[in-house]
């Protein structure tokens, strides 16, 4: 017989985590199936103050499936210059923003720059490790 999620929580007496610090998240998010997410980077998304995506329909689509309703903004390399200044403020502010793409951002995309402006700014960059599509293919090669 399994046991339901809150079985284990009660007998195991899981602590609560601690709240998240300001500052900008890189959160991995599938690539492909919405189920292949880190229960750590759900708090993330459902914490965060705002969510920044490169690509809204996509990651709407993951908000909604997990019901997540933290605002969600577009940042990409069309719009990352005019949003820079006003995301750096809000992280100035003591906010928690969180950068989502397909996979792990800040890997050759406008992550990449906000994350460095963060750096130089003293503002914490904290990755939120995701689904890595060439390490399961690696667990599942037969060579």
């Amino acid at each position: 017989m399994i046991m339901p999620c809150s079985y284990y929580a009660a007998v195991v007496r899981l602590p609560r985590p601690a709240p998240l610090k300001p500052g900008l998240y890189l959160v991995g998010t599938p690539i492909g199936n919405l189920e292949d997410i880190t229960l750590r980077a759900l708090r993330v998304l459902r914490s965060a103050d705002v969510i920044l995506s490169e690509d809204t329909r996509h990651s709407g689509k993951l908000l909604q499936y997990y019901n997540i309703k933290t605002p969600l903004v577009s940042y990409h390399k069309f719009n990352e210059s005019q949003r820079e200044q006003v995301v750096l403020k809000r992280l100035c502010s003591g906010e928690i923003v969180a950068l989502i793409t397909a996979g792990t951002p800040g890997i050759s995309d406008p992550g990449m720059v906000l994350a460095k402006l963060c750096v130089d700014k003293c503002i914490p960059v904290i990755p939120i490790p995701g689904p890595s599509a060439p390490l399961a293919a690696l667990s599942a090669s037969v060579n």
